[in-house]
């Protein structure tokens, strides 16, 4: 079993990859040019038997013309070509495992998915912008380890802490209205729920970042701010829509909107007073998102990754593959030279 693990890790090691796969489409310039020159030179060769049809240059001129080494340098000029899109498609062969060591604070995102979340106060809703502002901060972690909880009328970890960013995206990408099916939002319970999210590492910074339009149905939330504070954790708080409001959307009837017992539009508002009150509670801030801009970017840099400081959140064993796109790019080089080198005739004839 052991030597059949070996011969496989070998296997692997002499694996061929290559770092920009894209560019190997520009290959199709290849027939492309053999076309041409196949045309260019039956035209070379029609056009010199005409001029000298009547002139008794033709045999002499026809002596000097020089086929295979036409032929040679057309192949060489394909080949150069060819040579440097290879290279340019970085080819990998072989690799090394190397020990990458991450460091970072531990991020956890709530986010809102009640339905008031489907109002359109901003592009396209509060909940489709505050997922693409997610999106966009996770492209800006440097090591961090992120977490993503749902809430509505209760919470849950949508996705746990962890360094593989795909993996979250795939979560975040699931986030929708219909989510939870129990009504109202809760923002203790999902304070509570976004606490336990974390690691007991308390050498380890942390921050939770809680995007939502802030109505709370249920309130007493300074039972757990106090908890966050005993934890050392920060909070950051986006209020997402207008303080004017916006009717909700049913998800279940297209262009319908919710309306109150007495036939009313109900409207979601803003509750920016509560979530100063939980941010300025832990000493984290609060960021009113009124254009669909959350801020997001402005909170990881200076918030986060300026103010608090990163601990080694672990290591992972990576595949370092051996660049060799010199090879194909010398050789190309070598036949763009050789080309130029080469003559089209023969050599001048003396005497």
């Amino acid at each position: 079993m052991a030597k059949h693990q070996r011969l496989l890790d070998n296997r692997e090691v002499m694996a061929m990859q290559f770092g920009n796969l894209n560019i190997l489409i520009f290959l199709w310039l290849i027939p492309l040019l053999l076309l041409f020159y196949f045309w260019s030179f039956r035209k070379q060769d029609f056009l010199l038997a005409t001029f000298c049809l009547e002139n008794s240059a033709l045999p002499r001129l026809l002596r000097r013309v020089n086929r295979r080494r036409r032929t040679t340098k057309g192949a060489l000029i394909i080949a150069g070509i060819g040579l440097a899109v290879l290279a340019l498609s970085r080819p990998q062969w072989g690799f090394e495992w190397e020990a990458v060591t991450r460091k970072g604070v531990e991020i956890v995102v709530a986010v809102d998915v009640s339905q008031s979340m489907l109002a359109r106060d901003v592009d396209p809703n509060r909940l489709e912008c505050a997922k693409r502002e997610v999106a966009d901060l996770v492209r800006l972690l440097q090591g961090d380890k992120i977490g993503l909880v749902a809430f509505a009328g209760s919470s849950f970890i949508e996705c746990p802490l962890t360094l593989d960013y795909s993996t979250f995206s795939i979560f975040l990408d699931a986030l929708s209205a219909d989510l939870i099916p129990v009504p109202g939002t809760s923002l203790a319970e999902a304070l509570r729920i976004s606490l336990a999210a974390f690691t007991k590492d308390r050498n380890v910074e942390k921050a939770l970042i809680m995007i939502t339009d802030g109505e709370d149905h249920e309130g007493n939330t300074l039972p757990v701010l106090e908890e966050a504070k005993k934890k050392n954790v920060k909070i950051f708080t986006i209020g997402v829509g207008r303080a004017e409001g916006a009717p909700i959307p049913l998800a279940d009837q297209a262009g319908g909107f919710k309306k109150d017992s007495e036939g009313g539009l109900v409207f979601s508002r803003l509750n920016q007073m509560t979530l100063e009150k939980i941010s300025l509670s832990t000493g984290g801030r609060y960021v009113h998102s009124l254009t669909g801009d959350m801020g997001l970017n402005t909170i990881y840099r200076d918030g986060i990754h300026h103010e608090m400081k990163a601990q080694e959140l672990g290591s992972k064993t990576t595949k370092k593959w051996k660049e060799c796109f010199q090879w194909p790019l010398f050789a190309a080089i070598l036949c763009l030279v050789v080309e130029k080198l080469l003559s089209g005739t023969r050599e001048k004839e003396t005497g």
